[in-house]
């Protein structure tokens, strides 16, 4: 075992039913400590993990991530203890910030303060999560005499946080049980968590990272092309990823990227994603290649890695050898 613990990402490239089917498979590993479904404009995430639990027992169940402007405290605290009903108490919330673009275009919020909007939103839920009456007076919340119907069979559910910036990842080790990381170099990597690590103060803390992921053994090449198309989407979609991959010695790939993308799209985008980029972000190639890479993430302070999930050929396939391999 490459890992002492591997959660998985099911994502908009699956199907429902091989999202299912993906959970029921991971369910039956004794290495798998949890599945997490993304939301952005696709499946909603709680939905999902509801689905989730009724055919899983034992991994846990994770939103990565849901955007603080897209739910209130209340409504998020609500669907929290609802999912950890059904599923047994195996509920994480991984929650983030989202972007301006997602915010204020589809959501028609504006994107003001999201580290300040965190801070407020977490303290908040933490209470309402609770079962215990509140009252706050926040800036962005104000709450007068709400408690939750059914009381949640636990006090405290674990809330991973998102983060991208300094000051963001200083924040999640403040207030959250853990931080959700996406898209660093393995260098910048490891000094992040050399900074989490310090800043924690001896709490306990997850450090989970999510990593694309594409595996094949018999066309090992066709799966770092696949990988490479999911790289260059975020880069060229994604406007923290591009500012923060061009602020870490990706620069002149992150501008190839982002100019082809308009012309061509994802898989004419790919082409500009280096050989070192690919490997410094993402685990893809053969079974051995995913496992060395896998462990060099390890290697640099995650505690749990998270395997994005991206097919190379038939999806239940192809998260069953990527099951055996890890």
């Amino acid at each position: 075992m490459t890992a002492r613990k591997i959660g998985y990402s099911l994502g908009p490239l699956l199907s429902m039913h091989e999202v299912l089917a993906c959970a029921k498979m991971a369910d039956s590993h004794h290495n798998v400590d949890s599945i997490w479904v993304p939301e952005s404009w696709g499946r909603e995430s709680f939905a999902t993990l509801g689905a989730l639990s009724q055919v899983t027992k034992m991994v846990r169940l994770g939103t990565s991530i849901i955007s603080i402007y897209a739910r209130t405290p209340a409504t998020v605290a609500m669907a929290a203890t609802t999912l950890d009903m059904l599923s047994g108490d195996r509920t994480i919330i991984g929650l983030g910030a989202s972007t301006a673009a997602i915010v204020e275009n589809w959501h028609g919020l504006k994107f003001e303060r999201p580290a300040s909007r965190m801070k407020e939103y977490v303290e908040c839920w933490k209470l309402m999560a609770s079962g215990e009456k509140v009252n706050y007076n926040g800036e962005f919340f104000k709450v007068n005499n709400f408690r939750i119907l059914h009381k949640p069979q636990r006090k405290h559910l674990p809330i991973f946080m998102a983060a991208v910036n300094k000051k963001m990842v200083s924040l999640a080790s403040e207030i959250a049980d853990g931080v959700l990381l996406y898209l660093r170099p393995l260098d910048e990597l490891k000094k992040t968590v050399t900074d989490l690590e310090r800043n924690k103060k001896g709490k306990s803390f997850e450090i989970a990272s999510s990593f694309i992921c594409a595996l094949s053994n018999k066309e090992p090449q066709k799966a770092r092309e696949r990988a490479a198309k999911t790289l260059a989407f975020y880069v060229a979609v994604g406007q923290y990823y591009s500012k923060f991959l061009s602020e870490n010695g990706f620069r002149n790939e992150v501008e190839g990227i982002t100019a082809e993308y308009g012309k061509g799209g994802a898989d004419a985008a790919a082409k500009f994603v280096s050989d070192k980029m690919l490997d410094c972000l993402a685990i893809c190639g053969s079974g051995e290649e995913c496992r060395k890479s896998l462990e060099r993430f390890v290697s640099a302070g995650i505690t749990l890695p998270i395997i994005q999930l991206n097919p190379v050929g038939d999806s239940e396939s192809s998260f069953r050898e990527m099951l055996s391999t890890f």
